[in-house]
């Protein structure tokens, strides 16, 4: 089975404070990517579909829907630059070059040596310390391509 017992034991106390079951499925899904290999693979769905008695294109689409879960391999790495009107009028174009550049991603795919993943996202709700982007959760703001590429740089391999 792809859940392991602890996940399900997880699932099971975290269900108890949602008034249904199946409420608890997105902070369940967080738990499944990052205890399960850093995405959702469909065999991951079908498990949790199972254990939340959803059929699993329900699950799918909760997934599919937002854009922190992955539904295929990410790299190490997951750097998010935002593009959004504040931080494309700043700069960001320039920032997701150098960022690709360094990464040896394209926006949207893996880098050959699976160290990083590489997006072009819209609004992550820093607009007033524009170009922004998200490394490993992390935000870093204010940035010229220089600084990311420091950012990157410093990165355990």
């Amino acid at each position: 089975m792809v859940l392991t017992d602890a996940l399900k034991a997880e699932f099971t106390e975290l269900a108890c404070h949602y008034p249904e079951r199946r409420a608890a499925l997105i902070p369940a899904l967080h738990r499944c990517q990052e205890e399960l290999g850093g995405w959702l693979s469909p065999e991951i769905i079908e498990a949790m579909a199972e254990w939340f008695e959803m059929e699993p294109v329900e699950v799918f689409s909760v997934a599919s829907f937002y854009p922190m879960f992955f539904l295929k391999p990410v790299g190490k790495h997951i750097v998010s630059v935002c593009r959004n009107i504040s931080c494309d009028l700043r700069g960001s174009q320039e920032l997701l070059d150098r960022v690709c550049q360094v990464t040896g991603a394209k926006a949207g795919a893996n880098s050959e040596d699976g160290r990083f993943y590489v997006e072009h996202v819209e609004c992550q709700g820093s607009c007033a310390n524009a170009p922004m982007m998200v490394v490993n959760g992390i935000y870093h703001e204010d940035l010229c391509p220089e600084k990311a590429e420091e950012i990157l740089g410093g990165l355990d391999q």
